[in-house]
């Protein structure tokens, strides 16, 4: 009777499972459940962490530390919103408390009050940007240059736009979901996308729709080392107390009644 209901939620039995098969077989410890979950939502929660933290290394690192956590806190997890949409702001919380986290230790090298507050980029900075960035792998592979100008332009972004055209232009998150995920309201989501938009097509001089889908992609190598890094370090873990997850959106505690 177990083996026949062990094989029956076995995600490697079912050819495409659904995020919600997927989050109770990873409950019940399913390690390749885990894998299919990763594989499958690795771009979009790296793009997330990326835009908040520009910089690969940190964001990948942001993406492992997220899903240890949602393993850790998948029996909690109730359901309330989508798999996707709980994982992103995992991973929004984890990369805004590193880039918080980050500022303070600049601080403590700098005078921050001789600093001029950073002004919000105009029309004529933005014709003048180019991109002063050392390629990537992936960016080196490609030879689309409209997709490493759309790159460029778009770190160059003010943060507050920068995350919510991430969201809402490329993963294209409703409105709804993005400002659940960035804990903004509806109109600022609206108002802060178009503002991105406008910036973007004046520095590039073009419609940016046209390479969206190539933006920050997401090449077989950093995909696998996501992979074999959060289960390298689960099994390095295993061994030790699971943390207190009360805290983490859209979890209750083991006490807790539905």
């Amino acid at each position: 009777m177990a083996g026949a209901t062990t094989a029956k939620s076995n995600p490697a039995t079912r050819s495409s499972p659904s995020d919600a098969d997927l989050a109770r077989d990873i409950a019940a410890g399913d390690e390749e459940a885990l894998k299919i979950l990763m594989r499958r939502h690795n771009q979009t929660l790296y793009r997330t962490a990326r835009s908040i933290l520009r910089d690969e290394a940190d964001a990948e690192d942001v993406v492992q530390e997220a899903y240890l956590l949602a393993y850790r806190a998948m029996p909690g997890f109730r359901g309330d919103a989508r798999l996707s949409t709980w994982l992103i702001r995992i991973v929004v919380n984890l990369a805004l408390r590193r880039r918080q986290r980050q500022v303070r230790e600049r601080a403590l090298r700098v005078d921050m009050t001789d600093l001029p507050e950073a002004p919000e980029t105009s029309d004529e900075e933005v014709r003048e940007m180019t991109p002063n960035h050392a390629p990537t792998p992936e960016s080196a592979a490609s030879t689309a240059e409209l997709r490493r100008l759309l790159e460029a332009h778009i770190n160059r972004l003010p943060e507050l736009y920068r995350e919510v055209f991430v969201l809402r232009g490329i993963e294209e998150l409703d409105v709804e979901e993005t400002a659940a995920v960035l804990g903004l309201p509806e109109a600022t989501v609206r108002t802060r996308f178009f503002r991105a938009r406008h910036v973007l097509r004046e520095g590039l001089a073009k419609d940016i729709d046209f390479a969206l889908n190539d933006a920050f992609s997401f090449a077989g190598d950093r995909c696998d080392r996501i992979v074999a890094g959060v289960l390298g370090r689960l099994r390095r873990r295993s061994r030790r107390a699971a943390p207190d997850f009360r805290d983490l959106p859209g979890t209750r505690s083991t006490g807790e009644k539905p």
